[in-house]
């Protein structure tokens, strides 16, 4: 089968395309006939070693498939350390969903890890209640455009979407946002505040890091959050000091998704169903990002980590 192999960690000139011998599932496991392959920011950093989890080479990156097992299912799955980018792919049994009637290849892979990742952000780390204000960085990306329709969606009074071109501020306003304002802002912390009226914001979802992720916490109102759970600036933030959560009664929360198949109650499931309910209902919407050939992943990362692409990118294996 042709696959993208990584041999050596680096950027994306470390995507070739290969050909490889199927995989062959074991026991809890499928293989699936792949459709489409959903691309993560995720991915950048696996095939250069710095996700959390740690990468052992040779890999095929990849974590999100949607396509049809040897019966005929049609299902969107994540993988376990990658395999994606490929033709052909074997998936856990236990993170592998039936995708409904009516939801596209493009909407199951924008939900399958944004989707929850959005929802599970304003439900369990930033615990949003109607009538907040929820900051959301990054909005037109793949977990961004979900999050300012979810927000919208569960109650937020004001949504406050950041974007670094007009382009992507005029796609976060379409899909609900109340304002969007430049990401490049000198001060972030005063562009949020003038951008709510002059108050204090209540939620900020956060995935850049640095001085974004530093003025953001200090334009947080008194019992505000902000979920953090992404770098895509690659620069830490500033070390948080207990006391200083004191000031405004803030809480600061991190979220890596692989940690909510731990939780009962299949919290994961749900979101995802949830997601597809309201998808079918026509209250959230996929965001169409662009569509590259397997051959094209190098064009697809560097599209990727230039910042400069809207919504989910999918890789076409037959291409």
């Amino acid at each position: 089968m042709r696959a993208v192999q990584v041999t050596e960690f680096g950027g994306p000139e470390v995507l070739n395309l290969v050909d490889l011998p199927d995989p062959v599932p074991g026991p809890g496991q499928r293989l699936v006939e792949v459709d489409r392959i959903g691309i993560n920011y995720a991915d950048t950093h696996q095939a250069e070693n710095s996700y959390l989890a740690p990468s052992k080479l040779p890999l095929v990156p990849g974590g999100e498939i949607v396509g049809r097992t040897a019966d005929g299912k049609r299902v969107v799955a994540l993988l376990n350390g990658g395999g994606g980018y490929a033709e052909r792919a074997v998936a856990d049994d236990v993170t592998s969903y039936e995708v409904p009637d009516g939801v596209d290849d493009l909407t199951a892979l924008s939900f399958i890890v944004q989707g929850t990742t959005a929802s599970l952000l304003l439900r369990k780390s930033a615990h949003l209640e109607p009538g907040e204000t929820v900051v959301v960085h990054a909005a037109a990306g793949g977990v961004g455009s979900i999050a300012v329709q979810l927000a919208k969606a569960w109650g937020a009074s004001r949504v406050i979407a950041t974007a670094s071109s007009d382009e992507k501020r005029a796609l976060a306003l379409e899909l609900g946002a109340d304002v969007a304002i430049d990401s490049r802002a000198e001060n972030m912390t005063d562009a949020l505040r003038e951008a709510n009226g002059g108050k204090r914001v209540d939620i900020v979802l956060d995935m850049t890091g640095g001085p974004v992720t530093d003025q953001s916490i200090a334009a947080l109102a008194p019992f505000g959050r902000l979920a953090f759970y992404g770098m895509a600036s690659r620069e830490n933030p500033k070390p948080i000091e207990a006391r200083n959560l004191l000031g405004h009664s803030t809480t600061v929360a991190g979220m890596w998704l692989p940690h909510a198949f731990k939780l009962p109650g299949n919290v994961f499931g749900r979101a995802l169903d949830e997601l597809f309910e309201l998808a079918l209902a026509g209250r959230i919407r996929a965001v169409a990002g662009g569509e590259y050939a397997l051959s094209d992943a190098r064009a697809a990362h560097e599209a990727l980590r230039s910042r400069g692409t809207m919504g989910k990118l999918l890789l076409d294996p037959t291409g």
